[in-house]
């Protein structure tokens, strides 16, 4: 039984910054990269940011690279997403992601098999 469940969306202002975290559940931590998609009303879901185990290895999509920082700490089961200067765009539903496999790409969201409900983020203008 695995579980990641996020927190931390809410309603902000443009300009104004988020801190979201994904909380991991269970005794072990093996996973080797993860990541944050989001999906506005209308819109597929799509890569934000993601992190791999031990290198730390980043990407991040265009749209928030310089805004957003991903981290993770594996001791405490834990995974963050800063949001620095929010825009109107970025108005959506972020997920929290995780996948064992070491294969794959980063951006792909068939090549994540573990997912969080969902946290809102409304940002207004």
């Amino acid at each position: 039984q695995v579980q990641l469940v996020e927190s931390g969306g809410g309603l902000v202002q443009a300009g104004d910054s988020l801190r979201l975290s994904c909380a991991a559940s269970g005794r072990t931590f093996s996973f080797y990269r993860m990541g944050w998609f989001r999906q506005a009303p209308g819109k597929e879901r799509e890569f934000v940011a993601s992190v791999t185990r031990t290198t730390l290895t980043t990407y991040y999509a265009d749209s928030v690279k310089g805004r957003f920082t991903i981290s993770r700490d594996d001791a405490m089961n834990t995974m963050s997403l800063h949001m620095n200067s929010l825009k109107s765009e970025d108005t959506a539903v972020y997920y929290c992601a995780a996948t064992a496999r070491r294969g794959g790409w980063y951006y792909a969201r068939e090549d994540y098999d573990t997912w969080g409900q969902g946290t809102q983020v409304t940002v207004s203008s």
